[in-house]
């Protein structure tokens, strides 16, 4: 049970979360030792104050969840979380950009960030779902040149969320050395385990004790 604990940022980016939801899904981070949590940046110092003296990560987004951000607001947006706190940062690229296909804007965006993370980890958002099978393979490189740690699947706030074929291209993009996240619509233990098959090694789920439970 551990080992796939591990693989999962317990996820709770709802506007509406209230800070003893937020304390819910810590706690329940703790019990099951999850990698992380990944909440909004409002939440942040909550959750590094409740998380606080455990091994569990927080994690929140940049960018959210549309990327049309300016680089400077990005940048700032991942100072301030990592002030709060904050131990990785999911952020979002120029998805319009990346349909103008300006990849060198593309990937100084992300470089902001990363530049900006300090010793956070960065894990890069391609909202796959609007992408071509060529602009994910751009997005992927473009995050590798900019020094990212991850590149990541979805929002799961756009009009749809990871699938094994995105995260098979990804990984056979940014070889064995570079994370892949899979997130949005992962509910099932089954799902969960065809995204690692396909090459994720960490999975954004709302329903991480769930995943568990059916493992149990």
């Amino acid at each position: 049970m551990t080992n796939t604990a591990q693989l999962i940022d317990h996820t709770l980016l709802a506007p509406d979360a209230t800070a003893a939801q937020v304390e819910k899904l810590c706690a329940e981070a703790r019990e099951h030792e999850f990698f992380s949590v990944c909440v909004s940046p409002n939440r942040v110092a909550l959750a590094a104050e409740t998380l606080s003296g455990s091994a569990v990560k927080v994690c929140t987004v940049v960018g959210f969840p549309s990327g049309v951000h300016t680089t400077t607001t990005k940048a700032f947006e991942t100072e301030n979380a990592v002030a709060n706190g904050a131990d990785e940062i999911d952020m979002v690229i120029n998805i319009g950009a990346a349909k103008d296909a300006d990849w060198q804007l593309v990937e100084d965006d992300i470089r902001g960030v990363v530049q900006a993370s300090d010793e956070a980890l960065v894990k890069v958002i391609l909202e796959t779902c609007l992408l071509t099978d060529d602009e994910i393979v751009a997005a992927c490189r473009a995050a590798q040149n900019a020094g990212a740690d991850f590149v990541k699947t979805s929002t799961g706030f756009s009009t749809g969320g990871a699938t094994t074929h995105a995260v098979r291209l990804m990984r056979e993009t940014v070889g064995p050395d570079m994370g892949v996240k899979a997130s949005g619509g992962v509910r099932t233990a089954q799902a969960l385990h065809e995204m690692v098959d396909a090459g994720a090694n960490r999975i954004g789920a709302s329903a991480g004790a769930a995943l568990l439970g059916e493992e149990n």
